[in-house]
């Protein structure tokens, strides 16, 4: 599957559009929006973390509508079982043999809400999917309709009830977002305006399978100098030289470049830029570095330190 610059041009008016719809819904986060949407176009899974109703539901809702894909949503409880989201083999009495009846992860988008309020054996149950595109039950597998992209909230581990989520799961989302507060200008817009869920309502599918399949092609082909991956490996190297916490695996390397090149296709260049890396930066890799979110009352409200990620960047120039 090429993409071809007609492709590209008539891609990028829709993704355009795309932004304008969903920043209409989740207001006042136009940052995240883009960076929401950079993710899925790069072929990566969401980590949305903050505190209940802040917008992370309508967010995956949103996209998941304009993104045209079918779309699954699992409320996690302490009590689920894996077999609750993989699906299960149940014994047909007619046929006289047991059959796979699969669970809600096989579907386009799944929307993982409160993933932290479920076991780690239920959190374990989404590696293969998130990281294979697959599924294995007794001993069968079954391939995951393309593209599969998950998207899991989480609220913060301050609150009662939540299981932290282990290093191996982290890794497996491309990018964590935080949406915040609203500013208090698109707060009194929601008072005065129409309820978010009833606007996602009115939202028509702007893509479809084969547009994302081609736009996930496009990323791809997103040209990347050497220069610019200086800068990148010099970032890489400096979450490396520190005791704090482990630096960036092979992997996390790979997402940040996959990331940055998607976050230039969503602006609209087809070569990635310094300014691409350090946008994706923070959400690629201060969870894999080991900063945990802690909201904004917990600190005080006031100027937050600066994360692991902010750190970095500002001790790397770009110009060695």
């Amino acid at each position: 599957m090429t993409h071809s610059a007609t492709d590209y041009r008539h891609n990028q008016q829709k993704i355009a559009q795309m932004m304008l719809q969903l920043n209409q819904i989740v207001l006042d986060k136009p940052e995240a929006v883009k960076l929401a949407l950079s993710g899925i176009l790069a072929g990566g899974h969401l980590l949305l973390q903050d505190l209940p109703g802040m917008g992370k539901t309508t967010l995956a809702q949103g996209l998941s509508q304009l993104l045209g894909l079918s779309f699954s949503r699992v409320q996690f409880t302490n009590d689920m079982l894996p077999a609750d989201i993989l699906g299960m083999s149940i014994y047909d009495q007619s046929k006289l043999k047991f059959e796979f009846r699969p669970g809600p992860i096989f579907t386009q988008l799944l929307l993982a809400d409160e993933i932290n309020r479920s076991s780690p054996k239920t959190q374990s149950a989404l590696l293969e999917a998130m990281e294979e595109r697959q599924v294995t039950q007794d001993g069968q597998t079954y391939r995951l309709p393309q593209p599969f992209f998950v998207i899991a909230t989480q609220n913060p581990l301050q609150q009662a009830g939540v299981y932290p989520l282990p290093e191996s799961q982290l890794d497996r989302f491309l990018l964590c977002l935080s949406l915040g507060y609203p500013s208090p200008a698109a707060e009194r817009e929601l008072l005065k305006g129409e309820d978010r869920r009833e606007l996602l309502k009115d939202l028509e599918a702007m893509l479809d399978t084969e547009t994302v399949l081609l736009a996930q092609q496009g990323v791809k082909q997103v040209y990347v100098a050497d220069v610019v991956l200086d800068y990148l490996q010099r970032l890489v190297a400096k979450t490396r030289a520190s005791q704090e916490y482990h630096g960036l695996s092979p992997r996390g390397v790979l997402s940040l470049q996959r990331a940055a090149q998607a976050y230039a296709y969503v602006s609209g260049h087809m070569e990635m830029t310094p300014e691409d890396i350090q946008a994706v930066f923070a959400a690629v890799t201060d969870h894999r570095l080991g900063q945990r979110f802690v909201p904004a009352h917990v600190t005080g409200g006031g100027q937050a330190p600066q994360t692991i990620a902010q750190r970095i960047l500002a001790e790397v120039p770009v110009v060695h």
